[in-house]
């Protein structure tokens, strides 16, 4: 929390420093277009009120000191110029007295020729600093007889004091507001990261039942306390079912071994004979090739989740591949079950892994199988065309599955209590699938289940087609 809002503070610092050189130059400028305004207005009026024409030649006349201490004071100015009355050609005539003169007996005519009426200038000699030449010509009868000139310090007519005082305090106040604001919503928003970073680490040491007593108001972090506290329960949900999975697996491996184990020794004391020394010997070598099966689908399924298992493309004939499977795996059952396949309307050449794409077919058709229990039970193969995708669907008319159990049913070695106790195997078909069609760039899917029936949904993108010929054409 405090480097926070160290960073924010130092980066709430820099922005108002830019602010307040930007607003310094601002007003400098600003101030100093407005003085030379009333610096040029003052030399028109002093040329018309207080400059007479006497014998050709402008001189005094009036109050002028009197003029600009009240033009000060109207315009809370502290600065008063210097100002000559000058001949046409430059020759200084008069100049208020008490102000510092910059030029002795002469103006150089190159100020008075300009046609720029406010000149900047600077003197390198005797006076340091940046001036500001301000002529106005004197007529007489619509002739040019004269010239005011008046010299300001670019420093006077810059002068501020309140207004960098109000700069200065508008600044701070500022500053402190914001390190306030930015300190109490800091603080506010690093309570529950500072909660959820804690929760993460005792989930890092396997602790997964953690809590976050805060609820914030605010939206994002509503949603990442929202979310950890999901991905917590869904990782305490996910140990407690690899545990129990575990000891599934455990006991369905053990089981063949200890049946195996028994037969054998029966026939070793000769406990039995003749043809039930057989029949035990049959039952053995049964137990010991489903016992091969599953260390094989283990295998098989720790070598292709490691990408060591490769796919072997080949373009095929989706409807004739997808027949001929149905087909072939009809033959196999001894179940009387029926089976319906909806191809495509046209025949869609792919390029699949036939003997990988059968994997996936043959899981699901036995799945459907496993769920029904009835007397008219019937599995539905359909094939469309969508969004540039190919789809698949397996549906049956079984007792379905349990939503409580639908999360799951893609976790390795996972089998729902239906499975449980009425059909031996290790729960890897459906998470073998999946990564199956994941390989050929596709995914199984879960569309739907209820006590009607079950349907999954297996699809893959259309983009490497070659040909696409009419049904009953090759």
């Amino acid at each position: 929390m405090h480097l926070w809002t160290r960073n924010y503070v130092i980066t709430l610092v820099i922005g108002l420093l830019v602010i307040s050189v930007i607003s310094v130059l601002w007003i400098r400028h600003t101030t100093l277009e407005h003085r030379l305004n009333l610096t040029s207005l003052l030399g028109e009026e002093i040329a018309a009120r207080f400059v007479e024409v006497n014998g050709g030649e402008p001189e005094y006349r009036g109050d002028v000191p009197g003029y600009i201490s009240e033009r000060n004071e109207r315009y809370d100015l502290n600065s008063e110029p210097t100002i000559y009355i000058t001949t046409v050609d430059g020759t200084i005539i008069q100049v208020n007295e008490g102000q510092e003169r910059l030029f002795r007996y002469h103006i150089p005519p190159q100020l008075l020729e300009t046609e720029s009426l406010v000149q900047q200038i600077q003197f390198s000699e005797t006076n340091v600093g940046t001036y500001y030449f301000v002529k106005t010509p004197i007529l007489f009868y619509e002739q040019l007889v004269g010239w005011v000139v008046i010299v300001e310090s670019e420093e006077e007519l810059t002068r501020l004091n309140q207004e960098y005082q109000l700069l200065f305090i508008i600044v701070i106040s500022l500053g402190l507001l914001g390190w306030a604001a930015i300190y109490f919503v800091a603080k506010k928003f690093v309570k529950p990261i500072e909660q959820v970073a804690f929760a993460a680490k005792q989930v890092e040491e396997g602790n997964y039942d953690v809590r976050l007593p805060v609820k914030p108001t605010e939206k994002e972090l509503y949603e990442l306390v929202d979310s950890f506290k999901n991905m917590t329960d869904r990782l305490e949900q996910l140990e407690s079912l690899r545990k129990e999975l575990l000891a599934g697996v455990t006991h369905e491996l053990k089981t063949p071994v200890t049946s195996i184990s028994g037969l054998l020794q029966a026939l070793k004391d000769g406990v039995v004979s003749g043809d039930e020394a057989k029949e035990f010997l049959e039952i053995s070598l049964k137990e010991t090739e489903r016992l091969q099966n599953m260390v094989g689908d283990l295998v098989e399924f720790n070598s292709f989740h490691a990408k060591q298992f490769p796919i072997q493309f080949q373009q095929i004939a989706m409807n004739n591949t997808i027949l001929e499977q149905v087909k072939q795996w009809q033959f196999t059952r001894e179940q009387d079950i029926s089976v319906t396949v909806k191809p495509l309307p046209e025949e869609l050449v792919m390029k699949m892994d036939p003997a990988r794409l059968q994997q996936i077919i043959v899981n699901l058709l036995n799945n459907a199988a496993h769920a029904i229990e009835r007397q008219d039970g019937e599995i539905k193969v359909k094939l469309y065309i969508n969004e540039s995708r190919l789809w698949l669907e397996v549906t049956d008319n079984g007792l379905g599955i349990k939503k409580e159990e639908q999360l799951n049913i893609f976790e390795r070695f996972y089998r729902g209590e239906q499975k449980k106790y009425k059909i031996r195997g290790l729960g890897l078909g459906l998470p073998f699938s999946k990564l199956i069609a994941q390989a050929m760039d596709g995914d199984l899917e879960l569309k739907e289940s209820s006590e009607k029936g079950t349907t999954f949904i297996l699809h893959f993108p259309i983009r490497d087609i070659k040909e696409r010929v009419r049904w009953g054409e090759d």
